[in-house]
């Protein structure tokens, strides 16, 4: 029986997601390394972890998840700026305008959905290590419309208002968690949480968590 031929190429990449179940499936899809030539060197679920780990391991691609504790997709990319060599690739549930741009602007060179089989993420850490970008199909208009629309602000006045912490509140409020929810999912307490619902409102001029959700709505942040 023959056995059959080890891919030509290979690609270094960590993956970064606070779903530790959702890791555990895209290694098992994607780490197959004789198969995909693939080899997973490491796992990150915060900020924190993430920038200890893209330093310390230095892969050719990280898979970036968009909303993580501690800052979400965009700070890792501030704070991993300085890392030569390394490319992300945004893969996550949201296909909110907002958040496809956003970590564009942060450098991010690509950014998927995780309804992405586990064929085409392959297909496209490769391409992004080779230095293309890469979106799934409907996001790329998103990108296109930004960084084309020079006479108009690219990013929304009122959100551009909020700190990457109220914008995670926000989105989380928004989808119905309680404070103690919030708080145990972005490692915090619960009164900073109700510090920052307080912030969100009376920078949006907002009342309550009920307009707040409508206005999360309105703007796909959800």
């Amino acid at each position: 029986m023959t056995e059959a031929a080890a891919p030509e190429r290979r690609a270094r990449v960590l993956l970064v997601d606070d779903h530790r179940m959702f890791r555990t499936g895209v290694r098992a899809e994607i780490g197959r390394t004789e198969e995909t030539g693939i080899d997973v060197v490491g796992e990150a679920d915060d900020v924190e972890s993430a920038v200890r780990v893209v330093a310390e391991t230095r892969p050719d691609v990280v898979l970036l998840d968009v909303h993580l504790p501690g800052g979400g997709g965009v700070e890792v990319l501030r704070r991993s700026a300085g890392v030569e060599g390394v490319r992300f690739l945004a893969l996550s549930v949201s296909d909110a305008a907002e958040d496809v741009i956003g970590v564009i602007r942060g450098g991010a060179r690509g950014y998927v959905t995780k309804t992405i089989t586990g064929t085409d993420l392959v297909n496209a850490i490769f391409r992004i290590s080779d230095g293309d970008a890469v979106f799934s199909p409907r996001l790329a208009g998103f990108v296109l419309d930004a960084f084309a629309a020079t006479d108009t602000p690219p990013v929304d006045e009122d959100l551009d208002r909020l700190t990457q912490r109220e914008r995670e509140v926000l989105r989380l409020i928004a989808r119905g968690y309680a404070y103690k929810e919030i708080a145990k999912q972005l490692f915090i307490s619960v009164k900073t949480v109700e510090s920052h619902v307080s912030a969100v409102l009376r920078k949006l001029q907002l009342s309550n968590r009920h307009e707040l959700t409508r206005w999360a709505t309105a703007r796909r942040l959800v």
